[in-house]
């Protein structure tokens, strides 16, 4: 298991709610947030979108660059989290930093984690800087989950091979008539990278499991989820994510101004609708309550004490600490509860000692399996090695301007976004500490705790 440090005794700061001190985990320099921003999430629609993974980074981080005092060579390196890697942009963290004019001498490196990648890059970077290996980096998460390659089978592959390694008319022939037009059926590279190879679950199955170990009907899932879409309609109404968001402009000229798959006016009864799509006709899980298949980007500029001076900049939040988790992958998505358990232990709070949460939506089920597993003896006793249980996560202070569901979960780039929106939604409120969090495809999870300046 993997586990980041946070800053020294002499950093820690006090919290002015309670007058508790966040208790460091290991020395340290203390890491700042300076600034982020990220594209709208563009919802799929069954052909390929039109932005790649680096041109969603390349969107959302000009302008980021653009309002910050800092010269774009003076970075010391850029980290991006992006799982569906595109062939035409290998290593996309280096496409990114040469297209956003970083300079030739520009060390970046691409991250993946599945859907912790995003998080995973400002995990790496917030080390480096905590060491004092460096002082300032770009660190992303971009995703076009709508430009998924289709495969072809092994077979259709070996029929290939063997016509390209014929040497003679005969051979020729009697390749072709091996041909068999079913070998060619493409597979969605997508559908194949949601399944668990080791318990042969999709990501949906997995949810399935939860709903069905803690007891979360279908209603419960489709309230959650109407209830995600009204929070992200209200943000987009009020205004609370315009410094968040900003447009991407598509090569056609459309302006994407904002997330695209929020339905403000969906209700229970519309859900209540749709089939199960994973364990048809009596599953829970369904496209309704389920995360949104989307392309985006979102970045972060995390630095030093020494290059905050240097530069002029004003931080808005400082990384406390952070963990990473693992566990059985057919009940992946109750990661959060290790990894952030894990972060609440060390500072001896409990639930609702923390201002604000962000847990992926990767389905509802999903989320409201690790809020009852908080709340479950047994769980609690065996999983967490508590001697009680955590208690109720207040839903007031969880995902409180929508998640995944609403938003869309560009798998890449999610663990980036609810680190953004946490300090953001932390300031706006006027509040001190949250916890980022998301499960993640096989069995993962990470966590992150964040104060707010």
């Amino acid at each position: 298991m993997t586990r980041s440090a946070t800053d020294s005794s002499a950093n820690a700061t006090a919290d002015q709610t309670n007058g508790d001190i966040l208790k460091p985990r290991t020395t340290g320099r203390p890491v700042y947030i300076i600034d982020g921003a990220r594209t709208p999430f563009i919802k799929a629609r069954g052909e390929p979108g039109p932005f790649t993974p680096v041109d969603l980074a390349v969107q959302c981080g000009r302008p980021l660059l653009m309002r910050l005092p800092i010269p774009r060579d003076a970075f010391d390196q850029v980290i991006l989290g992006c799982v569906n890697v595109l062939p035409d942009e290998m290593n996309p963290a280096r496409v990114a930093a040469l297209r956003l004019g970083m300079g030739e001498s520009m060390p970046a490196f691409t991250v993946q984690i599945n859907c912790g990648s995003g998080m995973q890059s400002v995990d790496t970077a917030y080390k480096y800087i905590r060491d004092g290996s460096s002082d300032l980096i770009l660190a992303g998460g971009a995703e076009a989950l709508s430009k998924a390659p289709m495969m072809l089978s092994e077979d259709a592959a070996r029929w290939l091979a063997g016509m390209g390694v014929a040497s003679s008319a005969q051979d020729y022939v009697r390749q072709v008539t091996r041909f068999n037009p079913m070998q060619f059926k493409p597979e969605v590279s997508l559908i194949k990278g949601l399944t668990d190879p080791i318990v042969g679950l999709s990501m949906g199955q997995t949810a399935e499991v939860l709903a069905q170990q803690f007891n979360i009907t279908r209603k419960a899932a489709d309230e959650y989820a109407v209830s995600s879409h009204h929070r992200l309609a209200r943000a987009q109404q009020e205004g609370w994510l315009d410094g968040e968001v900003v447009p991407a402009i598509a090569p056609d000229g459309r302006i994407y101004k904002q997330d695209d798959g929020v339905r403000p006016d969906t209700s229970v009864e519309a859900l209540a609708k749709l089939k199960a799509a994973f364990e048809p006709p009596y599953g829970q899980v369904t496209p309704g309550n389920s995360s949104q298949v989307t392309d985006g980007a979102s970045w972060l500029v995390l630095a030093s004490e020494e290059a905050v001076e240097k530069y002029g900049l004003e931080p808005i939040a400082v990384i406390r600490d952070s963990e990473w988790s693992a566990l059985d992958p057919k009940i992946m998505g109750l990661g959060p509860t290790l990894s952030s358990t894990a972060i609440l232990k060390r500072q001896e709070w409990g639930l609702n000692d923390v201002d604000l949460w962000e847990i992926n939506e990767a389905f509802a089920a999903q989320v409201l399996a690790c809020a009852a597993a908080w709340e479950d003896e047994e769980f609690c006793r065996v999983a967490l090695g508590m001697d009680k249980p955590m208690g109720r996560l207040d839903p007031e202070r969880l995902n409180v301007d929508g998640g995944a569901v609403a938003i869309g979960h560009p798998v890449g780039t999610s663990g980036n976004r609810i680190v953004l929106h946490l300090v953001n939604a932390l300031r706006r409120k006027k509040l001190k500490r949250g916890i980022a969090t998301e499960c993640i495809g096989g069995g993962q999870s990470g966590a992150m705790l964040i104060e707010a300046i």
